[in-house]
């Protein structure tokens, strides 16, 4: 025992011993006491936080803020209630909860917050108390909403109308609660920008725009040379209204390096305690000190911003917020730069007042590489089923609006509503939605919300429409609709046991007439018009995968006037009608092996097959005499895999820049009949087949595709295209759509403001296509619209691309964590149903041709259905089979936008000019007289608005700044005074939004 006792006992001595010499060493301390030194807790323990700008210094804006994806690796309802922590810890209410708290405790503080379709959520459930609490900060400018929309929107794969329409619901939300317009757009995570975004945020009143995500060539270039702020015109047409102040972030939208303060970030708090072996605040100063003169040496004015935030970050915002009062307080203290809290607007409005003179920008900023090989393009084509519903929802929404307003107007109370749609639309518009990079639980949750708000939708039409056709007599008639029309499949026409009545309804601001294709379960029924007289009707066997699809298709011409609908009725009861049985409505299957070509033919275009490979090989435009030797395929791009970057969800590499084609043998069979004719393709795969059809008087070719589900038995990831290849003189250049409005033209291997280093050559030379590209020689121009975003390119001289599909093995490291392998309905892989549209005309007649086209291919006609109790003539003798809501058509140039009925008796009307300038002769100033808009509804007053309708036209101010090489300085209001009050008349120039 003694000897283990004695042990102990000369352990603990010794360490008695070194804790004595240790703290009575007399050499100087590792830590010193600073008696003088500035850096100190202040006495009174408050910090100084009040710093404003100072003149002749360099000034760091300090801005406080949460980036909180409505949806991305968790669901939009995770994210907000904090669930489902095993994936991503996350809780947005809880950020919304401690960041108030915070800025409550300091009135200096600020914080910026963007995504309303959570802060409506939190909001809404807080008392009263709170809320006034949270207007007083909103008021003080401590709490500032800024980019206002239901979300962040991503700017390649949307549309304007949906860009708009979810900007104006947070607006208003803002303006109805706060009383404020947002005034800076703040778009930090998407995978590049579009002009078209900047054009919408001037036309809204918004007065600076920032992001973080530019090609990194082009970064090193903007800090050389100090360009990381600029003004981005985003119009040619619009010219100088377009205008609007852009600045690129330093860090991203994260803070710069070690100074992350959130309770889940690892770097050192400041620690302020001088009396602690871990005492600071020098270090940390300088540190800070350094990274702000970094950053300023590629900045090109005194003022600099941090970021001081990230993703989903500030759930414990005190451990944020304590960390920069006491960074700027001991970062003024030592004074070599200037610290404030700050906000987006604040430091544009110190920018302003610098008076300086700024570089201007006319090109976009797509497409967006963040290394050599890892160009962000392949999300301009991810889950096309889901761009494709969310188009279709985008115009669903409008009609749906149309309907709420007729109801309003004839006082009749619907069962449902828009706003849930509109609000499910604004939150798929997000940056980690529409584009396809979000997991595949979060993406089927995006479908169940836009489904959820079809489902209401559907109910307000379906009601509307009963009453609409009621006229004075009791609604006896149950109308449904037939969501799946694009797979061959609705009960209601293919499983009725009698006669159906079908109202076709048109949302377009103007007649049109278009063949409606229906799924039947025989040949024996008739189509009958309103009048109940039969029309021309054609019978095709259904082409579709879907195994509960009928057998066969009708199709008729169906004819409606603006805001109208009509009526027709597939009658099974009166088929003994001879004309039937005499080849009216019959369509035939034609193969000729013996012949060389195959041709379709109409007044207006001449398209030629060849029956030896099964390929299209020529277009002639009778009209102008236009002939173009065309070849379209299907292929596909091997995926990459190897060491290094790999294709995923978001980015697109290529194993080879040569793709392989999806089959070497083609089959033709080819239908005809009184109303259009088609040509069927098959590819020998069989996971690729296309229709091609020309109606009988129409300007353009239907290009319909099916892809899927590809196949991955050889185990490599593939990314399918359609490709045309023609003999246009078009050279290096395509021309793609921003948002479905104007066109850009895209140089293969160039960048407009900077020399391109190109180390891929396909990737990098994809753009996104929302809505149209062309190419172009000085005689032709091959024009394709597409139904969904798309990625596209031009790859060699005369030649088009558009992927369709894609389905990957690997991840691509971008933190989605799956790869893009959609299982489709039956576990086998996803199916995908696409449209384009094919127009050949001289260059100077393109727009008159496919301008109409895209509006009518965007805003498709809405149909219900009713089975009859009795005959069509029954019907028509007791029910309204036609109407319209307008005294008269808008002109051709001008697109109904928006027919929204607001409280109050208040309707919102938006006016699009759909041509841009140069665009042929439709491209002129036009007059829209309000007054012989609508019928039933008398118009007392017309007050115009910003874009996003929350605030007067009249009451933007926007700032105005000094533009590099020429004269003076931006204007100061976005439109032109072209309102007369007197006679409701309002003028729109090519490319005008007007509200």
């Amino acid at each position: 025992m003694f000897p283990r006792l004695l042990v102990v006992w000369t352990v603990v001595v010794c360490l008695l011993v070194s804790v004595w010499a240790v703290g009575h060493d007399t050499r100087e301390p590792t830590r010193p006491h600073h008696p003088r030194n500035p850096l100190t807790r202040p006495v009174d323990g408050v910090y100084n936080t009040g710093a404003g700008v100072v003149e002749g210094k360099l000034n760091v804006h300090v801005v406080p803020h949460s980036h909180d994806d409505v949806g991305w690796l968790k669901t939009v309802d995770q994210y907000f209630y904090g669930a489902n922590n095993s994936i991503q810890h996350a809780g947005v209410q809880y950020v919304l909860d401690t960041m108030t708290l915070s800025l409550d405790e300091d009135p200096h503080r600020k914080f910026i917050f963007v995504e309303i379709g959570f802060f409506q959520r939190w909001f809404d459930e807080q008392s009263e108390a709170k809320k006034e609490r949270v207007r007083r900060m909103v008021h003080d400018g401590r709490l500032e909403f800024i980019n206002g929309g239901w979300s962040m929107n991503d700017e390649a794969c949307v549309n304007y109308v949906d860009t708009i329409d979810q900007l104006t619901e947070g607006h208003r939300y803002i303006m109805q609660n706060f009383g404020v317009a947002p005034r800076i757009g703040w778009h930090v995570d998407p995978f590049g920008h579009a002009s078209a975004q900047a054009q919408l945020f001037a036309q809204m009143g918004y007065d600076g725009f920032f992001f973080a995500r530019i090609d990194s060539q082009d970064r090193q270039r903007r800090w050389d040379d100090k360009e990381m702020e600029m003004v981005w015109r985003g119009s040619a047409s619009l010219g100088k209204r377009s205008d609007l102040f852009t600045g690129v972030l330093y860090n991203g939208y994260g803070p710069p390096s070690g100074y992350c303060f959130d309770s889940f970030c690892r770097d050192d708090p400041i620690m302020d305690d001088e009396t602690l072996e871990e005492y600071n605040v020098p270090e940390r100063i300088d540190g800070i000190v350094a990274a702000a003169l970094d950053q300023a040496g590629k900045f090109a004015t005194n003022h600099i911003m941090f970021t001081m935030g990230s993703d989903f970050q500030y759930e414990n915002a005190d451990a944020w917020f304590k960390n920069l009062d006491k960074l700027i307080h001991y970062g003024n203290l030592d004074g070599r730069v200037n610290f404030l809290y700050s906000t987006p607007s604040i430091y544009l409005d110190a920018l302003h007042a610098v008076n300086a003179t700024w570089t201007l920008k006319t090109d976009d900023f797509f497409p967006y590489a963040d290394c050599d090989h890892c160009y962000w393009t392949g999300y301009f084509t991810s889950r096309p089923a889901l761009k494709t519903y969310t188009r279709q929802m985008s115009s669903f929404l409008q009609s749906c609006r149309h309907f709420e307003w007729f109801a309003v107007r004839d006082g009749v109370t619907t069962n449902g509503h828009s706003q849930h749609l509109a609000r499910s639309m604004g939150i798929v518009q997000h940056h980690d939605a529409i584009t396809g990079t979000e997991k595949q639980h979060v993406a089927n949750d995006y479908a169940r919300l836009l489904s959820g708000g079809q489902d209401e939708c559907a109910a307000l039409i379906n009601h509307e429409m009963g009453a609409l056709v009621a006229a004075d007599n009791d609604n006896d008639i149950v109308f449904m609709q037939c969501p799946l029309l694009n797979v061959s499949v609705c009960p209601a026409t293919a499983s009725a046991q009698g006669d159906v009545a079908i109202v076709v309804y048109n949302p377009l601001a103007r007649r049109r007439c278009e063949l409606v294709r229906l799924p039947v379960a025989s040949m024996d029924v008739l189509v009958l018009d309103k009048d109940g007289t039969q029309v021309p009707s054609q019978f095709v066997p259904t082409s579709s995968p879907n195994t509960e699809a009928a057998p066969y298709t009708v199709a008729f011409e169906a004819c409606a006037s603006a805001l109208g609908y009509t009526t027709f009725f597939l009658s099974s009861t009166q088929k003994e009608n001879s004309r039937h049985k005499e080849g009216l409505g019959g369509g035939k299957k034609v193969a000729d092996p013996i012949r060389d070509e195959l041709i379709m033919e109409n007044q207006h275009l001449r398209v030629t097959f060849s029956t030896q490979t099964g390929l299209l090989t020529h277009l002639h435009n009778k009209d102008s005499g236009i002939d173009v030797d065309v070849s379209q395929n299907f292929y596909w791009y091997e995926s990459y895999f190897g060491d290094g970057q790999k294709s995923g969800a978001y980015i697109f590499r290529p194993q080879q820049d040569d793709p392989s084609p999806v089959a070497s043998n083609v089959s033709l069979h080819q239908y005809t009949g009184p109303l259009f004719t088609e040509v069927r393709q098959e590819w020998g795969a069989q996971w690729v087949t296309q229709s091609v059809r020309l109606p009988h008087d129409a300007h353009h070719l239907e290009v319909e595709y099916t892809v899927g589900p590809i196949p991955l038995d050889d185990h490599l990831g593939k990314e399918v295209i359609t490709r045309w290849s023609t003999s246009i003189a078009s050279g290096d250049e395509i021309y793609t759509d921003v948002y479905g409005r104007e066109f850009l033209k895209r140089r293969r291997n160039y960048r407009p403001t900077w020399k391109l280093k190109v180390t891929e050559p396909t990737a990098g030379n994809y753009y996104p296509v929302n809505a149209a590209a062309y190419i172009k020689d000085t005689h032709a121009q091959l024009t394709v619209l597409t139904a969904c975003s798309q990625g596209g390119a031009s790859l060699a001289d005369g030649q088009m691309e558009f992927m369709l599909h894609r389905r990957l093995l690997w991840d691509d490291s971008r933190g989605v964590g799956e790869p893009l392998n959609e299982p489709g309905l039956d576990g086998k892989g996803l199916i995908v149903r696409g449209m384009h549209y094919v127009t050949l005309s001289a260059p100077e007649q393109s727009a008159s041709l496919f301008r109409p086209l895209l509006e009518k291919l965007t805003f498709p006609p809405v149909m219900t259905f009713a089975a009859l109790p009795g005959t069509p003539q029954d019907y028509i003798a007791t029910h309204k089979v036609v109407d319209s809501a307008m005294i008269q058509d808008l002109p051709l140039q001008v697109h109904l936008l928006t027919l929204q009925g607001l409280e109050r008796g208040q309707l919102l009307l938006r006016l699009d000019h759909m041509y841009a300038v140069g665009e042929g002769p439709e491209a002129v100033p036009v007059e829209v007289s309000l007054r012989k808009l609508l019928k039933d509804t008398e118009i007392v007053d017309v007050v115009e608005l910003s874009l996003s309708a929350n605030q007067r036209r009249e009451d933007v101010h926007r700032l105005r700044w000094h533009i590099k090489d020429e004269m003076g300085a931006t204007p100061p209001v976005d439109v032109p005074e072209t309102l007369d009050e007197a006679t409701f008349t309002i003028t729109l120039e090519p490319m005008d939004l007007r509200t």
